[in-house]
């Protein structure tokens, strides 16, 4: 069995439950069937109020801190966020400000992000793509997007949104061939 990959998810709503994280547990699922992970979910909601106290990186809770060394050393950082008055929240735009300027050089990053309606989409190329092209990160180029009537009960049911998910997945694990799953326990 290979070793397994490290994956850190960051869900950057403030609520639960969210489509959000139900859309990032989708994904987590997707490359599971593909690849060998060991993941770890970071979780805004919980975090929120210390990390928005907090205007230093060295003022930080030792729990928080232990979480941006593990966006930092993450062989594949996943990150969606809730679309809000037409960009990504500001506690999850901190939470990167307080992540080490070079920490995510050539990290590939898996955007993701869910709204209100289809008007939201390109959150992901006009918010979230340059925020980690500051940071020299390298983004998949699928990302995927969801909105409200892809989601009930905060589960993805939307055939299309489904099929991005896997798309998204089909083609990141190609980047990690040396944590494939093997082919016989591989899901159909």
């Amino acid at each position: 069995m290979p070793t397994p990959l490290d994956v850190v998810a960051v869900v950057g709503s403030v609520t639960l439950p969210s489509r959000t994280r139900a859309l990032i547990d989708a994904l987590l699922g997707a490359l599971e069937e593909r690849l060998v992970i060991r993941t770890r979910v970071i979780q805004l909601n919980e975090i929120a109020r210390p990390l928005g106290q907090a205007l230093a990186r060295n003022e930080l809770p030792a729990e928080i801190e232990d979480q941006l060394q593990a966006i930092e050393s993450s062989d594949l950082l996943i990150v969606a966020a809730p679309v809000y008055r037409g960009s990504y929240p500001g506690h999850f735009k901190h939470l990167f400000d307080l992540v080490g300027q070079d920490a995510l050089v050539d990290k590939p990053v898996l955007l993701a992000s869910t709204g209100g309606s289809d008007r939201h989409a390109l959150v992901l190329d006009h918010q979230l793509r340059p925020l980690f092209a500051f940071f020299q990160s390298l983004t998949l180029p699928i990302g995927v997007y969801g909105t409200n009537a892809d989601f009930e009960n905060y589960q993805v049911t939307s055939p299309a949104l489904q099929a991005r998910i896997e798309l998204a997945a089909e083609r990141a694990a190609p980047l990690f061939s040396a944590h494939q799953r093997p082919l016989l326990r591989r899901a159909a």
